[in-house]
C-alpha cells in the first residue's frame, strides 16, 4: 500500500517539466522496471539550486519519488542536493512498499546526474560527487521488481 503522500505526489506531481538552458540535466533509468527519470536543474552562480524539474516515464511510485525529489532540492546548495538520499526521499513520502524502494534510487542518481553534467558543463569537481550510472540495475543481482 501507497502512504497518502505517495499517491499525492503522484497524482498532483510537482515541478513537472523541462528547464530550457538548464544548468544540469541528468537522465538515468532502470532497465529491469524501464522507469526513466530525466531532472533539470537551474543553479545559480551561488551554487543555490534555483529551479529543478522532472520528466520520469515509469510506474506511480517512479513518478512520486520524482515529484518529491525536486521539492527536497529546490533551494538548497549543490552540496545540500548531493546529501538527499534515497533515504531522504522516502522518508518524505512516509515509506513506499520495498518492491519499489529502487524507484527512490533512481531519484536520487538522477539528482547526482544532473549535478555531474553541471559540474562537466562548468569544469568543477564536486567533492563527494561520483559519476552515476546510467542504468541504476547495473550491477545488482538479480531481484524480482
Amino acid at each position: 500500500m501507497y502512504s497518502e503522500k505517495v499517491m499525492d505526489h503522484f497524482t498532483n506531481p510537482r515541478n513537472v517539466g523541462e528547464i530550457e538552458g538548464a544548468s544540469g540535466v541528468g537522465t538515468v533509468g532502470n532497465a529491469k522496471c524501464g522507469d526513466i527519470m530525466r531532472m533539470y536543474l537551474d543553479i545559480d552562480d551561488n551554487g543555490i539550486i534555483q529551479d529543478c524539474k522532472f520528466k520520469t516515464f515509469g510506474c506511480g511510485a517512479a513518478i512520486a519519488t520524482s515529484s518529491m525529489a525536486t521539492e527536497l532540492v529546490k533551494g538548497k546548495t549543490i552540496q545540500e542536493a548531493l546529501q538527499v538520499t534515497n533515504k531522504a526521499v522516502m522518508e518524505a513520502l512516509d515509506g513506499l512498499p520495498p518492491v519499489k524502494v529502487h524507484c527512490s534510487l533512481l531519484a536520487e542518481e538522477a539528482i547526482h546526474a544532473a549535478l555531474w553534467d553541471y559540474a562537466e558543463k562548468h569544469g568543477i569537481k564536486i567533492e563527494g560527487l561520483q559519476k552515476p550510472k546510467a542504468d541504476i540495475s547495473e550491477g545488482e543481482e538479480d531481484e524480482e521488481y
